[in-house]
Order: C-alpha cells, then structure tokens, then sequence
C-alpha cells in the first residue's frame, strides 16, 4: 500500500514539510510506503480548459502534472498539504491540483485522501476546504484527525513547537491508514460500488 504526499509549498524544508514527516513517520509504522511530491517551488501553469486530455489520456502541457499522473493512479491514499495564502492555498498547487485532477481517466473511486493546511494564524479552515473539494468530486473519502488538519508555524521550523498540530498530523496517518487497510479488505469482500451511468444536468438548458 502507498501514499502520496503533495508538498504545495515553495520551500522544501519549511513548516509544510515538517507536518508530512511527521505523517509520514506514522505510515511507516503501519506499513505503509510514502513518496512525497515538492511541486510548490515549480514552474506549473494553470489549465486552459484545451481538452485535449479528453483524448490523449494526459494534459496537453507535458510537466510534472504529467509525472505525477501515474503515481496518482498507482496510490492508495493522497495527501494534498500547503501553506496559507490570503486564506487560499499556494496558487501553483492548485494550478497543479486542478490539471492533475482533470486530466487523468482512471477511477479514482474510495483512493482517501486527506488535506493538510499551515499558516502564521488564520486562513486555515478556509483552504483547508478549498483542497477537500478535489477529493469530493472524486468519490475519494476524506481522512479525518482529532482537529482540523491544520498546524501552526511562520518562521522555517516553527512548526515542530506546535505539539498539538503534529498529534493532529499522527492520529491524521493513523486514521488515513485504518481506512486505507479497511477500503482494502473491503474491495477484496465486497468491491467498489456499482457506478451508474453520468447524467449531466446544464443549468441553461
């Protein structure tokens, strides 16, 4: 079993990094493999809504969007973490999320996937559901912690003092790694559920 982890921040080794450690510490225990993704410090453009990922199975534009397609695919679980920005997550995240979600065909059905948000202060249930709304939309359960998946720094390192936010970030891999191993068996048992065929509804007419 893996999870795939998102670093949305610029800075590698910043307060983002701090949270998905400790995680990823929590995984390891359970057994689970982790990769972790740095794409906030990378040249990625937004979608142009081309849809030529309709048919090529890929976005147009060929980056990291791309690289991490078949990583996606291949998990069992997704962690999406970022910084707070004017109540927002890093634009260059969410210009990766939204291409990455879009462009790639395959069921991305009962894959859990969990946020995980920093910030000095405020901001953070804001972009918290701002980087839920991806799972939603794609049949993925949301882990969830004793709090909102949230931790408090501002200067690089800052994070490791909040001990309350890292025990959100430990019992946030545990829960993720119950559901994983649950969602599993239950494949195994039972298999995903029936999909019915998509009918869309257009509002204008």
């Amino acid at each position: 079993m893996k999870v795939l982890m998102i670093n949305g921040s610029p800075h590698a080794q910043g307060n983002t990094a701090i949270a998905l450690r400790e995680m990823e510490s929590i995984f390891a225990q359970e057994q689970i493999e982790t990769e972790i993704l740095h794409v906030g410090n990378k040249d990625i453009r937004g979608c142009v809504a081309c849809y030529a990922c309709r048919k090529r199975g890929k976005c147009v534009f060929d980056d990291m969007v791309n690289e991490a397609a078949p990583k996606f695919e291949a998990c069992d679980g997704l962690v999406i973490a970022s910084p707070v920005y004017y109540a927002s997550a890093n634009a260059t995240l969410i210009a990766f999320l939204d291409r990455l979600f879009y462009s790639t065909p395959f069921d991305k059905t009962m894959k859990v996937g969990a946020s995980v948000v920093v910030a000095r202060r405020g901001g953070l249930s804001a972009t918290f559901d701002e980087l839920n709304k991806y799972f939603t939309i794609s049949g993925m359960p949301v882990a969830s912690s004793q709090y909102w998946n949230s931790v408090h720094g501002r200067e690089p390192g800052e994070a490791s003092q909040d001990a309350e936010g890292l025990q959100t970030m430990r019992t946030l891999a545990r829960n993720m790694a119950f559901l994983i191993k649950s969602i599993d068996l239950g494949k195994k048992t039972f298999s995903l559920p029936e999909k019915e065929a998509f009918t869309p509804t257009h509002f204008i007419r």
